[in-house]
């Protein structure tokens, strides 16, 4: 059974590490919880594809995706820019569920990925050779950059609340 005595040290631990924005970025635990996120999303899609494929719908563009396509599990709000706008506030594991909550994860085809990199989607959307080169269904995109923007503000606002 916990003391009282150490129920505080545990909390003021917490927040010693709550409270450390200037700690470095990295993405042990994030890329832990995203590993299980990805594993769950591919279990639903082989459900869903029904035939032994994975089914999934691009999050930029709508098109079909099948076990076989060249695809990447997404980030929408990349984990960086997550970390840099909470880590004042939150934990690295709470972190982690905030990144890999699952308005924030997608699925959309790698050439996408790939030239997004970094890239705020705002920023990649704003040239109009990436929406042609891609096929980019803009308010389908921009949907999707909401909803993870929503998401990500709930799961902040559960966490803070426990």
């Amino acid at each position: 059974m916990t003391t009282f005595k150490e129920k505080i040290k545990a909390q003021k631990n917490k927040v010693n590490k709550m409270h450390n924005p200037s700690r470095p970025y990295h993405r042990t635990e994030i890329d832990l919880l995203f590993s299980k996120v990805k594993a769950q999303m591919h279990q639903e899609a082989l459900i869903r594809g029904g035939d032994g494929r994975a089914l999934y719908t691009d999050c930029y563009t709508g098109e079909t995706l099948r076990g076989g396509d060249r695809y990447d599990y997404e980030h929408i709000r990349s984990s960086e820019s997550v970390f840099m706008a909470y880590s004042d506030r939150l934990t690295n594991a709470e972190i982690a569920e905030v990144v890999n909550c699952p308005e924030n994860v997608a699925v959309t085809l790698r050439s996408i990925n790939q030239s997004k990199g970094k890239m705020r989607m705002e920023d990649w959307l704003a040239n109009a050779t990436n929406l042609s080169n891609h096929r980019i269904n803009v308010a389908l995109a921009k949907n999707a950059l909401t909803k993870a923007d929503k998401g990500i503000e709930q799961k902040v606002k559960e966490i803070l609340s426990r």
